[in-house]
């Protein structure tokens, strides 16, 4: 990644954008990773646009630096009307995201394709509506929420790896041609979380992707998968989004948990 070249930018602008209080747009904030992270960031200072399909301000504290506004980042009109009714930002974080876990072999076409929906083509879509502004700016942070899956395989997993990884590649391409522009770009790599629900917002159960052929090997990873030695806590992805959105260096991955950063130190 390009490293910002602070003679780009007017030495008065950049201090009067520093003095203001500045503004992140969060997706997928109803709750996990996204809630938190916009938890975090309000606690920091900052205003918060907290994104989620279905709005719902009570899970959120009470506070004028907090907008719950609604969006599918799988439905170009919802966007724009996010965009438009956030106006200006400093930070998107594009944490929005469905899973699955099972053999590849049983996951339906139809699945696969709602997963990248959301996972890559959703977080493409909000990025390429906040990059007019960051532009013309010549200040902002994009910060991509991936996982863990890309920096080491796991079985039971093609799909949503594909999904992520694409994110890798794309964030680590954008990272260059933005940072002519002084916008940086950034991933977070979240580790394990027994909680996060792989199911959600999917229509699918886990049981229904694992064929009777696939049962005798898919057993002991579930076990593993139930019992992990590392796992990442919901406040060590917020605290990562934070640093990463922050962070005036070149550093592209800003690994999320024990078990994430365990993984990018083996890499």
């Amino acid at each position: 990644m390009m490293v910002q070249n602070a003679s780009f930018i007017p030495v008065a602008s950049t201090a009067t954008r520093d003095m203001k209080m500045k503004t992140v747009l969060i997706t997928g904030s109803s709750s996990g990773y996204g809630l938190e992270t916009a938890r975090h960031f309000h606690s920091r200072g900052w205003n918060v646009i907290a994104t989620m399909r279905t709005p719902r301000e009570e899970i959120l504290p009470r506070s004028e630096r907090i907008r719950v506004l609604p969006l599918d980042v799988t439905d170009a009109a919802s966007i724009a009307a996010v965009i438009e009714a956030a106006g200006p930002i400093d930070a998107l974080v594009n944490n929005a995201g469905i899973g699955v876990v099972g053999a590849f072999e049983a996951t339906p076409m139809s699945h696969v394709r709602k997963v990248f929906e959301t996972n890559t083509f959703g977080v493409m879509a909000m990025t390429q509506a906040v990059i007019p502004q960051f532009r013309e700016r010549r200040s902002g942070v994009v910060v991509n929420v991936t996982s863990s899956v890309t920096l080491a395989s796991m079985p039971l997993a093609a799909a949503y790896t594909a999904s992520k990884l694409a994110i890798t590649g794309f964030t680590g391409s954008l990272a260059h041609e933005l940072g002519a522009f002084d916008v940086r770009v950034k991933l977070v790599e979240p580790g394990y979380a027994p909680t996060t629900r792989f199911s959600q917002n999917t229509q699918v159960r886990v049981e229904d992707l694992i064929p009777q052929a696939y049962a005798a090997y898919a057993q002991p990873i579930f076990a593993e998968f139930a019992s992990p030695a590392l796992v990442t806590k919901e406040t060590d992805v917020a605290e990562a989004v934070w640093e990463a959105a922050n962070d005036m260096t070149g550093q592209l991955h800003f690994p999320a948990g024990p078990d994430a950063v365990a993984l990018a130190r083996a890499a």
